[in-house]
């Protein structure tokens, strides 16, 4: 049953490679993705109901003993995010199936998703530091190469910007690395979490934590490291947009999640509260720039700042509310945010243009993408009966329950300038008289996808009470460390 746990990670991976030699084959192609979504899906749903339902999984390869060998281990957060990253991936290629051209399939957009998808279920599934860093650097490779699939100027502007702000980072995560393994014999997280413990975090790991928070807020776009990512995810086709806005800066997240309630939690005064000033200045700086912009892929791109200074305001408080709260907002920001990646891109090709400026009365031509982006701008801006309503009403209740109440205060008006900065976009786009006449109609593949993460948003806030006690489940296993390391060092 342990291999059950490589799969997710063996499945995209293999038909990648597979599909390296069917690039020219557009239908072909396309029919062996869809079936390998549904396949990796299905695996998916059966590892969550397993884990679940009976105790987690762990893979030691080789035949290793942990914390000697290469594990993967699938707890409750670890399939919670599994399950998220291959409903986006269905999506993805329902999307992909109308957007993406030939030319885009000889240039092995296909076998770049797969190795995209496989890096991300990776990194969530290791139980150990170091292949942390190589399951970072999988689905980096990949997305240097669907960042540049299109061949513009403006392209390869910032793809120059988005491979060495990467590089820096990376080096650093594996320097970072070598030093927590000089200080504590180990890469292993259970057994790093074990030994952290039992010196308290003194001295050097403090700074080393401090070091690896970096490494993540470069790769989470986190204040002041947030720069090089709203032009970034804008300049591919959309697809690829809603891919990095809805895995990437979340893969980030997670490692944050898993170091600082596992390894990193013993010093909550001198690293948890920095967080939650970063976390404060990042929702800020995330709404003025969504505000400052008339691109509408820009407005969208920003959006994804303030929404990961939430989840890291839940770290930073460090309660069992909060995070359940983080992983409730990041499973449901996954989500909406693919779906506006796709909504603004299918705006754009309808309108000709990405200026919000030269939009307008689009609602006429197209009422079903109207409506579905409102409905999904509420969504994203916490409007109950929503998702991200639920997610926002933990961590904030999180925070001034541990009295964090500026931190707090920004995230309610920072939740109202959100709203505003993507109502503005309905407004502009869909409200009024038509300026320019439509240059194409609305792709319906790409309605279908969108619908589908819009319903799935919108059932994750409606069905709270069904789904909340999972969420709660998965925060109570981080809150307590001990309950990893046992699982994972005494199997």
């Amino acid at each position: 049953m342990s291999n059950l746990v490589f799969l997710p990670i063996f499945i995209p991976l293999f038909v990648g490679a597979l599909l390296v030699f069917f690039n020219k084959k557009h239908q072909l192609t396309m029919k062996i993705s869809y079936l390998t979504v549904f396949l990796s899906l299905g695996v998916s749903i059966y590892l969550s109901y397993y884990v679940f339902k009976n105790n987690p999984l762990i893979l030691e390869t080789g035949a290793w003993k942990a914390p000697y060998g290469i594990i993967l281990v699938a707890d409750k957060l670890s399939v919670i995010m599994i399950l998220s990253v291959n409903v986006i991936a269905l999506a993805a290629v329902i999307f992909a199936s109308s957007s993406v051209n030939s030319k885009m399939v000889q240039h092995y957009f296909y076998p770049l998703f797969f190795l995209l998808i496989a890096g991300v279920s990776g990194a969530f599934l290791t139980g150990d530091l170091f292949n942390l860093f190589v399951f970072f650097e999988v689905l980096l490779m990949a997305s240097y190469g669907l960042i540049i699939i299109g061949g513009s100027k403006h392209q390869f502007r910032e793809s120059v910007k988005y491979i060495l702000l990467n590089l820096f980072s990376s080096i650093l995560f594996v320097t970072t690395v070598a030093f927590l393994y000089s200080v504590t014999g180990t890469v292993n997280m259970a057994q790093l979490g074990e030994r952290v413990a039992e010196v308290e975090q003194q001295g050097i790991l403090t700074g080393i934590a401090i070091l690896l928070f970096v490494v993540f807020a470069t790769k989470g776009a986190l204040f002041p490291l947030y720069f090089w990512l709203p032009k970034s995810y804008i300049v591919p086709s959309p697809v690829v947009s809603a891919l990095f806005g809805a895995l990437l800066t979340k893969v980030g997240v997670y490692s944050m999640l898993r170091v600082y309630t596992l390894i990193f939690s013993h010093k909550l005064e001198l690293t948890h509260t920095f967080f939650i000033w970063v976390a404060a200045i990042t929702m800020l700086i995330g709404v003025i720039g969504a505000l400052s912009t008339s691109n509408v892929k820009l407005i969208i791109a920003y959006n994804i700042m303030p929404a990961i200074g939430f989840m890291l305001l839940g770290i930073g408080t460090f309660s069992a509310e909060s995070l359940a709260g983080t992983i409730y907002y990041l499973v449901h920001d996954m989500a909406i945010k693919a779906a506006l990646f796709f909504l603004a891109g299918l705006l754009v090709w309808h309108a000709g243009t990405s200026n919000l400026n030269k939009m307008g009365g689009y609602i006429k031509t197209s009422p079903l993408l109207g409506w579905m982006f409102f409905i999904a701008a509420l969504v994203l801006a916490g409007i109950p009966p929503f998702s991200g309503f639920i997610g926002k009403y933990l961590l904030l209740r999180g925070a001034f329950d541990e009295e964090h109440y500026m931190a707090a205060g920004i995230g309610l008006l920072s939740s109202l300038l959100i709203l505003f900065s993507v109502i503005r976009i309905f407004i502009g786009a869909f409200w009024g008289e038509v300026k320019e006449e439509p240059k194409e109609k609305v792709r319906r593949s790409g309605l279908a996808a969108s619908g589908l993460l819009i319903a799935i948003s919108i059932l994750l806030g409606v069905g709270a009470e069904w789904f909340y006690p999972y969420i709660q489940s998965a925060a109570d296993s981080l809150i307590d460390p001990q309950i990893y390391i046992d699982f994972v060092l005494k199997e």
